[in-house]
């Protein structure tokens, strides 16, 4: 596994990089070959955070903790990152039989696995896209009420998506083709 450390507002000692590197590095059993990881130390209003982004072929594994301790946010990162890959493991099983990017086997059972019932569609909606720009999709999503709104971006020409954020903030998603 591949992990690359950064640091935003933090200074980072070489034992607090070598932890990381130790715990995320065990998570590398569960993969067939070299993934990516992506991990980003701050400050969130002096308490230490921690993000990490697990990049493999067909799927992304995520997971930020802000704990007092930096140490204690890498452990539960490191649960976080271990119990998405146990959750995900049935769905996984059934959709990548043939992905040998996975490790499989290696993943724990989890009490809570997801199966093909989990996983059906119950309602499907269409929408008409309108041209806008992210700010008026923000106000779109607000008017009404929910956490995220797609809509084509009159600078890009792509489909987008606005959503909620923790800390009354907002993310955009865009597409690339």
């Amino acid at each position: 596994m591949k992990i690359q450390i950064s640091a935003k507002n933090y200074s980072m000692s070489d034992k607090l990089q070598t932890y990381i590197e130790k715990k995320i590095g065990k998570l590398d059993k569960y993969f067939a070959e070299d993934v990516k990881a992506n991990i980003v130390v701050s400050k969130l209003r002096d308490v230490p955070k921690l993000e990490a982004t697990i990049n493999a072929k067909q799927a992304v594994f995520r997971a930020e903790t802000a704990n007092d301790s930096i140490y204690e946010a890498v452990d539960m990162v490191t649960d976080k990152l271990a119990s998405q890959m146990s959750k995900l493991k049935g769905k996984l099983e059934s959709r990548y039989k043939g992905n040998k990017a996975l490790k499989l086997e290696f993943l724990p059972k989890h009490e809570d696995e997801i199966t093909e019932d989990d996983m059906k569609i119950v309602r499907r909606k269409r929408l008409e896209l309108s041209p806008m720009v992210a700010e008026e999709a923000v106000l779109q999503m607000e008017m009404l009420g929910h956490d995220f709104f797609v809509f084509l971006d009159m600078d890009t020409d792509a489909v987008s998506v606005v959503y909620k954020r923790k800390g009354n903030a907002y993310g955009i998603l865009e597409t690339e083709i």
